[in-house]
């Protein structure tokens, strides 16, 4: 009997289709690949949406019209004494006294220091004895002369009654006439003598050194044993000033404004003055005067501005920022309107052109403004702000428009 023959096509490898797990896994695979490039592509949009250049902004501000609210005009300046002096001496010596230190207050009249005086005494002395002795001669000279006025008068008396002659009279007529030109010449040697007299008290009195007026001693300019003179030499041998002193009553602040800006500045306006030292107070202060001419160089006109009260805290040379206020009628109708103000550094000129770069919704906008000129550390901006927008005032450099920007105050 025969056997059948076994089916080997079951046997056989389809090679063109593979086996049910690999397919499996090769599935798998490719999900799994597939999904780490969309997380890829999804993490990294996202950080880039959060990503941009880094700037720093401000927001321009609209600064209105009204009583005491500003009008946008700012100036930089310092604290100065209207009432400062160098004080030196009148005449030439060594200092022997030197009685302030600096800070201290003093009065007018006060002697500050004091000269060597020996020799001014010694020259007093001797002014005193010439006048003494020009005195004395003059007393001897009108005695003679009075002597000789009667020895006249009885010569006359005698010649009229013919007792003794006309010789004898005119010869003492003309010794009277002599003794009268000598008082007169010794009566003008006493008044030298009196004038050198009040030289020599005048110098000595010099030797004191006094305060010219009511004030506080800011500098000590000489040291005791130093020549100090009216008008220093040069050479560095003597000193032109002993103390430098101010009246700190008449502290005020002096303050470049732009001549663009001058026409909204009055005599008596309103300013808050804000001193470097202590950013945090405001301290009330007035228009004073407006120096009439301007600086060509700088196209600034002089403001001073004096306090309105005297603090202890305002000292001479002291930084100030000056912002200048509006009053009831002080001021032009144009001044009045509100303006817009940015930092100077938020404007850049591109091409002749003034640009602005604001923020809005993270991503930056390029503005073209027509920008006035800088006050202080701000500038006005005439068209193309409205007043409250985020403007780039640091990190503007490669900007594109509507490219995405990150604040530099974000965390």
């Amino acid at each position: 009997m025969t056997e059948p023959k076994p089916d080997l096509s079951r046997l056989k490898i389809d090679r063109d289709r593979p086996p049910q797990g690999v397919s499996r896994a090769l599935r798998r695979s490719a999900y799994i690949a597939a999904a780490a490039i969309v997380l890829f592509v999804v993490i990294f949009f996202a950080l880039r949406g959060r990503g941009g250049q880094t700037v720093q902004v401000a927001l321009a501000e609209l600064v209105g019209g009204g009583a005491g609210v500003s009008t946008g005009v700012t100036a930089n300046g310092y604290v100065v004494a209207r009432t400062k002096a160098s004080v030196s001496s009148k005449i030439t010596g060594r200092l022997e006294f030197l009685g302030v230190d600096e800070g201290d207050v003093v009065e007018a009249g006060q002697v500050i220091a004091r000269l060597e005086a020996e020799d001014y005494a010694a020259a007093l002395a001797q002014r005193e004895a010439d006048l003494a002795t020009a005195r004395a001669g003059l007393a001897e000279a009108e005695a003679e002369r009075d002597q000789l006025v009667r020895d006249v008068a009885r010569a006359k008396d005698l010649l009229a009654r013919g007792l003794a002659s006309n010789q004898e009279t005119e010869q003492l007529e003309a010794q009277l006439a002599t003794a009268e030109a000598r008082v007169e010449r010794l009566r003008a040697t006493v008044a030298a003598a009196d004038a050198g007299v009040g030289v020599a008290r005048a110098n000595l009195e010099n030797t004191e050194i006094r305060a010219p007026f009511s004030g506080t001693i800011l500098r000590k300019d000489a040291e005791v044993g130093e020549v100090v003179a009216p008008v220093a030499t040069g050479s560095g041998l003597t000193r032109g000033a002993v103390v430098t002193m101010a009246d700190f009553e008449t502290l005020e602040v002096e303050v470049d404004v732009n001549e663009a800006y001058i026409a909204r500045i009055h005599h008596g306006q309103p300013a808050r003055i804000t001193l470097d030292a202590y950013p945090a107070v405001d301290f009330p202060g007035r228009v004073r005067q407006i120096v009439p001419t301007a600086d060509r160089q700088k196209a600034t006109v002089l403001v001073k501005v004096s306090f309105a009260e005297r603090d202890e805290r305002i000292l001479p040379e002291m930084s100030a920022t000056v912002e200048f206020l509006e009053d009831e009628g002080g001021v032009p109708e144009a001044a009045a309107q509100p303006r817009v103000f940015v930092p100077a550094a938020a404007v850049r000129d591109e091409a002749g052109r003034q640009v602005v770069w604001i923020v809005r919704d993270d991503r930056a906008e390029r503005r073209e403004v027509v920008a006035g000129p800088v006050t202080g550390e701000r500038r006005e901006i005439r068209s193309g702000l409205s007043g409250g927008e985020q403007v780039v005032v640091e990190g503007s450099e490669g900007l594109e428009d509507g490219a995405r920007v990150k604040l530099a105050t974000e965390r």
